[in-house]
């Protein structure tokens, strides 16, 4: 299957609100879209259990594709296997983890747009265009869905810089982060939509004129407001803590 169909894919999952498809070969992957959509969207918190049982009941399929799905967010580090007792969702980030993370990005994602800026097709940067509609209309929603498939594209039009700059091991790496899932179960803002849009679209003119050395300051700079802004929430729960 095509990268950007599989990009596409994975961003729907959190739009229609229903099971997931039944096409043969694919079930364990629309389960585990509808598992990331849910644990974007905050409807699985922090610390909760998730059960193989559960899930046959809510979404309808068999066990074998929930397994399937579970033991590969297991490896990713999305869920922690429990012994008998299923699974259950990890904690949010610490503050050190969330500071490796933004270094990472840092040395990795101005390359990656730097790169895109030179290599991207002209389907590609329409996709990329597509997306950040997508995300606006998404951005006048309410609740907690219309945040989490936010969420979701916004990792998405990240996936494809790096999948127009033409580096799978760039790619593999800032995917292997799961830096968007982390950081926007952090908090439900609707601050962070909107100021995230138009540091995309600097990134976006930058890829579409050709200008490498424009989208890899675009990128370090949407990253570098970024870190500021969930930086701040990580102040703010310290201090709420020294309150109590």
């Amino acid at each position: 299957m095509d990268d950007e169909v599989v990009i596409a894919r994975r961003c729907g999952a959190m739009t229609g609100g229903t099971p997931p498809r039944r096409s043969r070969g694919r079930l364990a992957d629309e389960v585990y879209d509808t598992l990331l959509g849910q644990l974007m969207s905050l409807r699985i918190e922090p610390g909760s259990r998730v059960t193989i049982d559960a899930l046959v009941r809510e979404l309808g399929v068999s066990q074998t594709p929930i397994r399937d799905a579970l033991n590969r967010m297991e490896a990713e580090g999305l869920v922690v296997r429990v012994p008998h007792a299923g699974y259950r969702i990890p904690p949010q980030i610490t503050r050190q983890r969330f500071e490796d993370m933004l270094e990472l990005r840092l040395l990795l994602e101005p390359a990656a747009a730097r790169r895109s800026a030179e290599h991207a097709s002209l389907e590609q940067v329409a996709g990329l265009r597509r997306m950040l509609e997508e995300m606006a209309e998404l951005e006048e929603g309410n609740g907690l869905m219309a945040y989490g498939a936010f969420g979701l594209r916004d990792a998405a039009f990240h996936d494809l810089v790096a999948l127009s700059a033409e580096n799978q091991v760039i790619r593999e790496a800032l995917a292997r982060l799961h830096t968007h899932v982390h950081l926007f179960r952090l908090l439900h803002d609707t601050r962070v939509t909107h100021l995230a849009m138009a540091e995309h679209e600097e990134v976006l003119a930058a890829i579409a004129a050709r200008d490498p050395d424009a989208a890899a300051y675009a990128m370090r700079r949407h990253i570098l407001l970024s870190g500021e802004r969930f930086r701040r929430l990580f102040d703010e729960v310290k201090g709420a803590d020294g309150m109590e």
